[in-house]
């Protein structure tokens, strides 16, 4: 990922340096394992972790011999531990070696992404509570419903973050599983005991059963989760930009003094944040569907799926840490107009009740067919900014009573009375 959408601390997990490490880990841990049991001579672990420190130059240079990255790793090992590396990677393969250290990058990475799913709650919390108050107009299809809070409209958020929380917990524990079985998985050359002491050791869970690769519906299921997070954090940012809106402003993105909107119109204030967030989640959401790709893999194992996990795994990570930290931001200093969303709740000149006039005629006897045509017909003439739809003057002209009681015919208010258009009334 570029270095605009890379924080440090995440970035760093997904650096080759870093790769290297969680690479010798495990070939360390299964030599340490293999001590214990008697297999390799006690102490030759503790010598090589003293004499190898990792170079990616230097592998880098070896695998342009190799053609194998693993091979490189283990050359280069071999070069600085000298005649203990004959011990090391003994009933491996790589794929044991690529997938658990994988594991524990994903892992790592996993918990910075808990940490800012916490932030961004505390963010909502706090939002929600300071404006659980404050009115506002709900909208569906865009156009206005019926009053609500803003702080209630936040509160959904919050509840969504939490649910997301929850997936990502199940993601982790999904992934967090290493793989020391061999090649096939079959345990030939090496005893399914090394396994489970490694992966205890590394924090991980050993693979119930696995071919030459852990299986890749588990990176699979990771990924999608990453992309169910960043399509929440777009319903959110897409929210925020249209509260935004000129026609609207409603809320808006905090501007900070210094800052610019436009190289060529001044006034300029706009959603920048949201919009990046937007365009970022589309990221997110197209690696989960490469993820699903890798799946389906031929026999035992190919290595298809293993260039697009290079890009995919660091890049959903690193991009997931950066929108989360940024949307909580934007949150934290978000500017909200409570007079403007007032001023909003009452431009339709009262619409937004109808469904309170509507049950209140049914309260006293309408039917509900009859009690909806007149109140629809009411609001199709306030719609046009001839009168306002009035639950006090509607009630104080109720209606008088024809033969049949089941027809109820409703007074017009005074203000509209005898101004409904055909065309209205046509539709």
């Amino acid at each position: 990922m570029i270095a605009r959408y890379t924080r440090p601390h995440m970035g760093a997990i997904w650096t080759q340096q870093r790769k290297y490490e969680c690479w010798l880990e495990v070939e360390l841990a299964v030599c340490q394992a293999m001590e214990d049991s008697g297999d390799v001579p006690r102490g030759v672990s503790k010598r090589v972790r003293k004499k190898v420190t990792i170079n990616p130059t230097r592998i880098a240079a070896i695998e342009q011999i190799t053609k194998h990255d693993v091979i490189a790793f283990l050359e280069f090992v071999a070069e600085q531990a000298g005649k203990d590396a004959r011990f090391i990677h003994a009933g491996l393969t790589s794929s044991d070696i690529l997938d658990t250290a994988l594991a524990l990058q994903m892992v790592e990475a996993s918990s910075v992404l808990m940490d800012d799913l916490e932030a961004l709650l505390e963010a909502l919390r706090d939002l929600a509570l300071a404006h659980q108050e404050t009115f506002t107009v709900g909208r569906s299809h865009g156009i206005h419903g019926e009053p609500m809070t803003f702080g209630w409209k936040v509160a959904i958020w919050y509840q969504e973050f939490q649910r997301q929380q929850q997936r990502l917990k199940a993601a982790i524990a999904d992934i967090a599983v290493g793989k020391l079985s061999g090649a096939m998985g079959t345990f030939a050359h090496l005893s399914p005991s090394v396994e489970k002491t490694v992966c205890l050791q590394l924090g991980l869970k050993p693979a119930p059963i696995s071919n030459q690769i852990i299986q890749r519906d588990r990176h699979a299921a990771f990924l999608s989760v990453l992309a169910l997070i960043a399509a929440s954090i777009e319903k959110v940012a897409t929210e925020i930009r249209h509260l935004q809106r000129t026609e609207v402003l409603e809320a808006e993105e905090y501007f900070e003094p210094g800052q610019k909107g436009s190289s060529a119109m001044p006034h300029k204030r706009n959603p920048i944040a949201s919009e990046n967030l937007c365009g970022l989640a589309r990221v997110v959401r197209s690696n989960s569907l490469a993820a699903m790709e890798n799946v389906a893999l031929w026999h035992e194992r190919d290595i298809s799926h293993s260039s697009v996990e290079r890009i995919i795994i660091p890049d959903s990570t690193i991009l997931l840490d950066y929108m989360l930290v940024r949307l909580t931001s934007v949150l934290s200093k978000l500017v909200v107009y409570p007079a403007r969303m007032t001023e909003t709740l009452n431009q339709t000149g009262g619409l937004i009740y109808s469904q309170r006039l509507l049950l209140a005629l049914i309260h006293k006897g309408a039917m509900r067919k009859d009690a909806y045509e007149h109140v629809q017909q009411h609001a199709m003439v306030a719609w046009k900014n001839q009168g306002v739809l009035s639950r006090i003057h509607l009630l104080r002209n109720i209606y008088r009573r024809r033969k049949s009681r089941r027809v109820l015919i409703l007074h017009s208010m005074s203000a509209i009375k005898n101004r409904f258009s055909r065309e209205y009334l046509e539709r």
